[in-house]
């Protein structure tokens, strides 16, 4: 197992270290700063008065014209420069229908540098305490249930978002690999997440072997099958946004890093389940031999790999639900749809990752029935050895 491990985690910490961004700023992110004017906040605000006015739209000829209310709110600005100050703004038809009362909070945009004084407009709702109190629920919940176990996988996921905000994301911006990158970040989060959260052990072990296996096969299968259905990742508003930043980004290679990391947490949970699921049946019954405890272990496997599957495409359909419904509307055949370039990206990428899961199980199975039975064996000898040296001290 180390033969294969200790190879991979050097690999990894040389891909970190020669890829990791430079800091200096990438094309995107400089063309994106001519987006937002210089000394642009973004303020907070509670909300005063609200006065609804008609801003319907006429219609085509023929058509009857759109119905629209929008709304001018007196807003206090909370904090920031403009500190304790008053301002009117104008709000959208969809944010005035989705209600905004006196005393709700909202975040403005503030452009310190607009004529006649600082100008403001409405840029989202604020959302800070319902986070806050559910991530607060969620960590309590983890620390509670799962204990120390469940805190360390809490340090792990804090570690992930580390890696994915400091190396992955401004990698991808770069001009490197977005494959290679994907890569070496997923494979740092899985070394450094599993043992972390499950401690240092052949079982752990087991499951990082299956787990980059799988992340493997993503990558070569991604590789393969973006290139044959010739996936140009240009198929929503953000991508096109990044195109507008900066064209000559890889965007069919961003699909296949998606792919990569969307496998991570998938495969993280397979690969753990099946390897303690053989340890335990191992611990039940020391006497099964290799064969039936991979096909014992297959039994649980499979029932895993049923729910799983379910898991994957229930995911990404409800990631993709308003294309989904946009595509219910057309006019056009089913299998037009679901082989075109916005529904394609979906498709494949499920595709991807379920056959990846798949074949990850019985890798994770073999390598757990094998390592698990070697482990009671090595105990075994050295238990033995312990014996034999106090049966001949005692003959002395």
């Amino acid at each position: 197992m180390l033969l294969v491990l200790v190879p991979v985690g050097l690999a990894t910490v040389i891909g970190l270290v020669v890829l990791w961004p430079s800091g200096e700023p990438t094309r995107a992110e400089v063309a994106a700063e001519a987006f937002v004017p210089p000394g642009t906040t973004f303020p907070e605000a509670r909300v005063v008065s609200v006065e609804p006015f008609d801003c319907s739209l006429p219609g085509a000829p023929g058509q009857p014209s759109s119905e629209l209310t929008c709304a001018r709110a007196v807003v206090e600005i909370t904090e920031g420069e403009g500190a304790g100050q008053f301002q009117q703004i104008e709000l959208p038809a969809e944010v005035y229908a989705a209600g905004v009362e006196e005393g709700d909070v909202l975040v403005l945009t503030r452009d310190a540098g607009a004529e006649g004084g600082a100008g403001y407009q409405f840029y989202d709702y604020a959302r800070d305490l319902p986070i806050i109190v559910l991530a607060i629920a969620f960590a309590v919940v983890v620390a509670v249930v799962a204990r120390l176990r469940g805190l360390a996988s809490l340090v792990g996921l804090a570690f992930a978002f580390f890696v994915l905000l400091q190396f992955v994301l401004p990698g991808l911006l770069s001009d490197q690999s977005p494959t290679l990158t994907s890569l070496v970040g997923s494979a740092a989060i899985m070394f450094v997440v599993l043992y972390l959260a499950h401690g240092f052990s052949a079982r752990t072990t087991t499951a990082l072997v299956g787990t980059l296996f799988g992340l493997a096969l993503v990558a070569v299968m991604g590789a393969v099958s973006v290139e044959a259905a010739r996936l140009t990742g240009l198929t929503s508003e953000e991508t096109i946004q990044l195109q507008t930043f900066d064209p000559t980004l890889d965007f069919s290679g961003l699909v296949l890093a998606g792919i990569v990391v969307a496998g991570l947490g998938v495969l993280n949970d397979v690969t753990i389940t099946q390897a303690s699921a053989i340890w335990q049946l191992h611990e039940v019954d020391p006497g099964l031999g290799w064969r039936q405890l991979y096909r014992r272990g297959m039994t649980v496997g499979r029932d895993h790999i049923a729910s799983t599957v379910y898991t994957i495409v229930f995911a990404y359909a409800g990631a993709a639900l308003p294309l989904l419904m946009l595509f219910e509307l057309y006019d056009q055949p089913i299998w037009t749809t679901l082989t075109s370039s916005a529904l394609a990206e979906e498709v494949i990428r499920t595709l991807v990752g379920a056959i990846a899961l798949v074949l990850a199980v019985p890798v994770t199975t073999a390598a757990g029935a094998f390592f698990a039975i070697a482990a009671s064996g090595a105990a075994g000898a050295a238990t033995e050895r312990r014996m034999s040296a106090l049966r001949a001290r005692f003959a002395r």
